[in-house]
């Protein structure tokens, strides 16, 4: 991974969790990083040795000024990392209007935003790359986190979608589609109509059980030196998942019984 070396990197969502874990592997590669998000960035850029700032990143103007802003304190924007998310669990039914909107919001125009920020840059330099953190959820079927689903399916559509138009330009687009990690998200997840974490971690141990963020982070960041388009993590969920997106019925077959299981968890 030595490509990172002295290498200009925004991530987002990185006071924590995932984020936080690929900034410390990316500053310890000898990159130059920057961290935002809507909590605890400043405390976690001095943890880490880098700098940060709070931002909201469905305020897509802030995004805006962030980004330029550290690009052109560098010269030069080499990876941005749309990292930032939330989930909600539970039925459909169950969920606000406000909860489908801040999922949507927040993890796929929140990436979106990102994107809509960094690409010109990369683009007037000819080179980058764009890094978007979908899941598992974007790549199956996920009852009980449809909003989420929705979103991270769009974050995976995005993600190939504008690889292909970006080759030209010089810029490469992957997307990290981690399986279950054991991140602030996952605890401090919001839980609708009877859903609780243990009914949650159920189904999680159904597939294998939780890997850690540090770990999701040095595969992940192996995957992006090779500018893989889906890097999915870990290998088990990225078998599974090729196995079952070419038998759809056995992939809906397996969504509905984790599903079933939470419920009855």
């Amino acid at each position: 991974m030595s490509n990172f070396n002295g290498k200009s990197v925004i991530v987002t969502g990185g006071a924590s969790g995932i984020g936080k874990s690929l900034a410390k592997l990316l500053i310890g590669q000898g990159a130059r990083v920057f961290i935002a998000d809507i909590a605890g960035a400043q405390s976690a850029a001095q943890e880490l040795g880098c700098e940060g700032t709070e931002l909201d990143v469905t305020d897509k103007d802030a995004v805006k000024r962030c980004v330029e802003d550290f690009a052109q304190s560098q010269g030069v924007l080499d990876y941005i990392f749309n990292n930032a998310g939330i989930l909600v669990v539970g039925d459909a039914k169950d969920m606000s209007y406000e909860d489908w909107n801040n999922v949507i919001s927040i993890n796929l125009m929140g990436v979106v935003n990102g994107i809509f920020a960094a690409y010109p840059i990369m683009i007037q330099q000819g080179h980058g790359h764009i890094v978007n953190t979908g899941s598992l959820a974007g790549l199956l079927p996920s009852p009980t986190a449809v909003p989420y689903c929705a979103s991270k399916f769009g974050v995976v559509g995005l993600t190939q979608s504008l690889r292909a138009e970006a080759r030209r330009y010089g810029v490469k687009v992957s997307a990290i589609c981690p399986g279950f990690i054991s991140t602030p998200m996952a605890d401090n997840s919001k839980f609708v109509g009877g859903m609780d974490r243990k009914k949650s971690n159920d189904s999680v141990k159904f597939v294998g059980g939780y890997i850690t963020p540090d770990e999701l982070a040095r595969r992940a960041l192996k995957g992006v030196s090779r500018n893989q388009e889906l890097i999915v993590i870990p290998t088990k969920i990225r078998l599974l998942a090729s196995f079952l997106r070419r038998l759809p019925e056995l992939g809906t077959l397996f969504t509905n019984l984790m599903a079933s299981g939470m419920k009855r968890g």
